[in-house]
């Protein structure tokens, strides 16, 4: 499940017309990433949460006989086969959010197409290092454990008031993507004074369909909202256990547009086609602007 139907204010006015997801990240769309993520680790249905001027992630992921045909007159193969490539990923579903009331609210809108089995949640705005994959030993370890799995990153003791917190204790599971911790608490962007660690909660989540249930069952919490942290907080004081993995590998966040142009600086750089000349020109670009 990709939750995507915010308003993007952070970037405006770019997402006026056009889903904060589809900005491209070079020549890609940040919502292709995470799709390509999620297919990598065997994860083949896709359900988009989407919002009013957002059907164009949709048509993103559907097939172009006119530009494949016209691609294919010219002998672009290559160009042919990059368009076709969103089509082939997964099957992609989705259901509209009438107004964004927080994540839970988004996630509670996906409990038809999800049932009675654990499922991915992928926020739509960051994605990892295709070589240093995270999710499948989320999902590996959600199977043993059959409670929530969070990925967690190391941040910088004045950074905690951005993001969710966890209270950990050590635990005996292990996971190929990093040390695995056993969550004791959550807490929603404390202050660094009263911060139980500086372990952030990032936006990658293997939760139990229990979830659903736990949704209905709180209020709106911060800002008014039906926050995921809360859902999976009540889950965790009723006994469901909650693991994280702590992710040393590249992670690209486009939340914000400082993020958003690392994230394709990095990649650019990356590039086999686009990354020597790039580098060089970046390079000569930065010396220049230190010399004034």
């Amino acid at each position: 499940m990709i939750p995507a139907a915010g308003l993007a204010t952070r970037f405006l006015p770019a997402t006026k017309a056009v889903p904060k997801e589809l900005l491209p990240v070079v020549d890609r769309p940040v919502l292709q990433y995470i799709v390509e993520e999620a297919a990598a680790a065997g994860i083949r249905d896709i359900l988009l949460v989407t919002g009013r001027g957002k059907t164009s992630m949709v048509d993103h992921f559907d097939r172009r006989p006119d530009l494949e045909a016209r691609l294919q007159e010219k002998g672009d193969d290559e160009r042919l086969a990059a368009v076709k490539r969103p089509s082939e990923l997964a099957e992609i579903y989705t259901c509209r959010q009438g107004e964004p009331l927080g994540l839970g609210h988004a996630i509670s809108y996906g409990e038809s197409h999800v049932g009675s089995e654990a499922f991915a949640c992928l926020l739509g705005d960051e994605f990892v290092e295709e070589t240093e994959p995270l999710l499948p030993a989320m999902l590996d370890l959600q199977a043993q454990t059959g409670g929530i799995v969070l990925a967690l990153i190391e941040v910088e003791p004045d950074e905690t008031s951005r993001y969710g917190i966890a209270s950990v204790e050590p635990s005996d599971l292990s996971a190929d993507a990093g040390e695995v911790l056993k969550v004791t608490g959550l807490v929603e962007k404390p202050k660094p004074a009263e911060s139980p660690s500086n372990l952030a909660v990032i936006g990658r989540y293997v939760l139990p369909p229990t979830l659903f249930d736990a949704i209905r069952r709180i209020g709106p919490g911060a800002g008014g909202e039906i926050q995921l942290t809360d859902a999976m907080a009540l889950l965790l004081a009723e006994g469901t256990p909650v693991h994280g993995i702590v992710y040393r590998g590249t992670r690209y966040d486009t939340g914000m547009p400082l993020g958003y142009l690392q994230a394709v600086v990095q990649l650019a750089c990356k590039r086999d086609d686009l990354g020597p000349a790039f580098s060089e020109w970046l390079t000569q670009f930065v010396e220049k602007d230190l010399r004034g």
